[in-house]
């Protein structure tokens, strides 16, 4: 019994003693804090049907058109309805590696789970598939930024025709696309890769709404984001990939000898001069406002973006008592009593400043090359998909006659790329004409 605990404490000290190697922090690459831009560089959004509606694509889009005026990227959408993982392989060459990003955005997997409670045949397959596009991205010296599925709504999908969908599918969903989200998460922190967190903030939204409004929903038909929830997930990824950020702040005020003095930021503010009855000055701003559509305007004030990403303020201290009337370029913004412009103007909330018009016209020029020539692009890799499909089937005479209408089909197909790119690119020259911010002359007077 004695010789036996003896052979046992040594075997347990072996095991307890038995070198073992442990990694260190040093080890693991800090996730990508912010996205470094310069004039040049090239971003991709990969994704699916999600990325092929071209709204949260398009948002980020206006707000890189106005808040980073001065530097011209290369931006390509590269979304296609009912993408997997393995569809995105299969486009990868021509639809991301020829446009040399320097980083990639992924959305995928709402289809790669394919609308069922948890299997892990299909996790498997989709965790294979992610891993190659991972590599692939990083093959071309790209980053990835990996982004989580969206929110699959379980409500919206009961309030709407099953379409013979098994009510554990249904409800259980959601939580598939989670369990997705949180491999990429943990992808992400571990191999230094950028991530947004694009499932919390439209979960998290929508059962806020729901404890006043039961059946609110920004997910009408449970799978594609309306504008509202595009807004909130372009806002997702300003805020996750650390370009969020105020606009400009102005503060004219007297220091303790009674000099009239300005501290400001985003900006130069030169021609200060105090009247009778107010001042006027002339501000040159960096940048423009992030203008939101109006059918996504639920979703700009569910997320915040006036304040968080759009803060655009006008302090004036000093003010004798009484109504002012605030000018900008001759057009009257609104007005505010000196006590107002004492506490801080919040000038982002104005539609009615040039600035806030000058963006305006930025987002619908973008809003028309959305619409038109980056649509029907998207629509050609549709296709592509398609046939990428059916040449992985099996070989049959009736694949082989399908393939041959297909390729027929495709006949052109660079030619017409190459068109869709050369009119998009003409709407962005365009763009780049209207997008520079202008020196403006702000008029403050003492109302009648």
């Amino acid at each position: 019994m004695i010789r036996n605990a003896r052979v046992l404490y040594f075997v347990i000290l072996a095991v307890l003693f038995v070198p073992c190697s442990i990694a260190s922090a040093d080890e693991f690459p800090a996730p990508i804090g912010k996205l470094e831009l310069a004039d040049g560089d090239g971003i991709v959004f990969l994704g699916d049907s999600i990325t092929h509606q071209r709204l949260y694509t398009q948002y980020v889009e206006d707000f890189l058109y106005t808040r980073m005026p001065n530097i011209r990227l290369r931006i390509h959408n590269s979304g296609v309805g009912g993408a997997k993982a393995w569809d995105a392989l299969q486009r990868f060459e021509r639809d991301v590696a020829f446009y040399k990003p320097k980083y990639v955005t992924v959305l995928l997997g709402m289809n790669d789970g394919r609308y069922q409670p948890f299997n892990q045949e299909i996790y498997d397959t989709y965790q294979t598939d992610m891993t190659e596009l991972i590599e692939q991205i990083k093959g071309i010296g790209a980053t990835p930024i990996l982004m989580t599925p969206t929110m699959f709504d379980a409500r919206a999908a009961r309030m709407r025709p099953r379409r013979n969908r098994a009510e554990d599918s249904v409800m259980l969903y959601n939580s598939v696309l989670a369990y997705y989200g949180g491999w990429l998460r943990d992808v992400a922190a571990s191999s230094g890769y950028g991530f947004v967190d694009m499932y919390s903030p439209l979960n998290n939204l929508t059962i806020g709404q729901r404890k006043t409004d039961p059946q609110f929903t920004m997910i009408a038909d449970a799978v594609h984001p309306g504008p509202d929830g595009q807004l909130v997930m372009a806002a997702a990824i300003v805020a996750d990939t650390g370009l969020a950020g105020p606009v400009s702040s102005i503060q004219i005020f007297k220091n303790r000898r009674q000099r009239r003095q300005s501290v400001v930021k985003g900006g130069e503010l030169t021609e200060l001069n105090w009247t009778d009855n107010g001042l006027e000055f002339t501000w040159s701003a960096e940048s423009l406002p992030w203008v939101v559509p109006a059918d996504a305007q639920e979703g700009a004030k569910l997320s915040r973006i006036g304040f968080r990403f759009n803060r655009e303020t006008l302090q004036i201290s000093g003010l004798e008592p009484g109504q002012y009337e605030l000018a900008i370029d001759g057009e009257v913004v609104d007005k505010f009593q000196a006590t107002a412009f004492a506490r801080r103007i919040q000038l982002q909330t104005k539609t009615t400043t040039p600035q806030y018009q000058q963006a305006a016209q930025v987002a619908e020029l973008n809003k028309q090359r959305n619409e038109g020539p980056i649509s029907k692009l998207r629509n050609e890799w549709r296709v592509f998909q398609q046939y990428a499909r059916l040449k992985a089937m099996p070989e049959s005479s009736e694949q082989a006659d399908q393939l041959a209408k297909m390729e027929e089909q495709m006949e052109g197909r660079e030619d017409r790329i190459a068109e869709f790119e050369k009119e998009a690119k003409s709407l962005e020259d365009q763009i780049f004409e209207i997008n520079q911010p202008k020196a403006r002359r702000y008029v403050i007077t003492r109302a009648n």
